[in-house]
């Protein structure tokens, strides 16, 4: 599994309930644009319409050699492929709890094919976010005092 592109803000914004994973329509060179990691997920969002799931304000850049005339719009709607029992269960969770759907990451399966993992995610408060942040210094402290643990003696 080789990771194309990562959502590190969803993290720190979301706390994460469920993950998900689902096939995506590209159109014409974005495919080989992914291949090069041409990809960026930061402010990207999942809705369902009609039934259909959709990845939102994705940015997929375009490559220099592709034709501006079949140039496929960077931040366009990109359908999301799932099973119809996953996307009602979602639906119902997001209409009723107030749960959101946010893309984690867009990565390579074995079989070469591009997925995506989304998330049903509950957004945190600020204390939550504080909480984390301080988590994370904490981790990153003793990680360093570890490693410098064996140079004092």
């Amino acid at each position: 599994m080789k990771e194309i592109a990562k959502n590190k803000k969803a993290f720190f914004e979301y706390s994460i309930i469920e993950n998900f994973e689902a096939g995506i329509v590209l159109k014409g060179s974005e495919t080989k644009a992914l291949r090069l990691g041409r990809a960026n997920l930061k402010d990207s969002f999942v809705r369902i319409i009609k039934g259909e799931i959709f990845l939102l304000n994705a940015h997929i850049s375009h490559l220099e050699t592709t034709h501006s005339h079949f140039r496929p719009d960077e931040r366009g709607a990109r359908k999301l492929l799932m099973h119809r029992k996953q996307i009602d269960r979602m639906f119902g969770l997001v209409t009723r709890d107030g749960f959101t759907i946010v893309p984690i990451s867009i990565y390579l399966n074995d079989k070469n094919m591009f997925k995506v993992r989304i998330a049903l995610a509950k957004g945190k408060n600020l204390h939550d976010k504080r909480e984390t942040l301080k988590k994370k210094q904490a981790d990153m402290d003793a990680k360093s005092a570890m490693k410098n643990f064996g140079k004092n003696l």
